[in-house]
């Protein structure tokens, strides 16, 4: 078996419906990474590492609780009635690129040992240092994945809480595919699509990767900042942070 990695070469859309239009566009790279072959991908390439600084890494504390990840989302799934049969998780995440990171939303896709993806679980971080995880169990058999969670935790103090969330998703193939529509009780407010293509990982793909997307992982925790204050412009409501949830999970359908 091989160890499961890949590049994805893509762009994020968001679209605000209300209270005002507002519309932004960036490029992204995200690493698909095997959770327990990372130490060997970390040993065939020169330009990434495990846990320590490299042009591109990643580290543990990057996701999950900090700790060893198979452990953290198999409990992730207990605690959403799903049972794991030691099948592969496969991560989507931004790695960190000259030692930072930051990832609005890392997705991991965890399967049967017979290969089916059984769940989706969709980690959302906000910029308080906060994180949050959405549990879906993956429909058998679906080439597209529509899946659906109420919204319980703060990301954006431009959206309320009273909020829910419908996913559409194309599982990492050539392409990839996530669509995110959050609606309130008169519909759709934000809609929010990321599309990418698939890529080979070796170093000659990362040294290009990083002459395309320089300091891209910075430029996200920028980008969040600069479109909050456009936001802010056009009179938009601010919401206050409420207290987290104290659940780690919520469990969707």
């Amino acid at each position: 078996m091989t160890d499961g990695a890949a590049l994805y070469h893509g762009h994020v859309l968001h679209r605000r419906l209300r209270p005002a239009v507002h519309v932004l566009r960036y490029r992204v790279l995200h690493l698909l990474l095997d959770i327990d072959r990372i130490d060997a991908l970390a040993l065939r390439l020169r330009l990434f590492s495990r846990g320590r600084f490299n042009l591109f890494s990643f580290h543990d504390s990057d996701v999950g609780d900090g700790k060893a990840m198979r452990p953290h989302v198999e409990r992730l799934l207990r605690e959403a009635g799903l049972e794991s049969d030691g099948g592969r998780i496969l991560l989507l995440t931004m790695p960190r690129m000259l030692g930072y990171a930051f990832n609005p939303l890392s997705t991991w896709f965890c399967h049967g040992q017979d290969g089916a993806l059984r769940a989706v679980i969709y980690e959302v971080s906000n910029t308080f240092g906060e994180r949050h995880n959405y549990v879906i169990e993956a429909r058998p058999g679906a080439v597209t994945l529509h899946q659906s969670a109420g919204k319980r935790f703060h990301v954006s103090p431009f959206l309320p809480m009273d909020l829910a969330y419908a996913f559409r998703i194309q599982p990492p193939g050539e392409r990839l595919g996530i669509g995110i529509v959050v609606s309130d009780e008169q519909g759709p407010i934000l809609a929010a699509v990321h599309t990418a293509m698939r890529e080979s990982l070796s170093d000659r793909a990362l040294f290009r990767a990083a002459l395309a997307y320089p300091l891209v992982t910075l430029k996200v925790t920028a980008g969040i900042h600069w479109e909050a204050l456009k936001l802010w412009i056009k009179r938009v409501p601010v919401f206050r942070k409420p207290q987290p949830p104290a659940e780690v999970i919520t469990v969707g359908q």
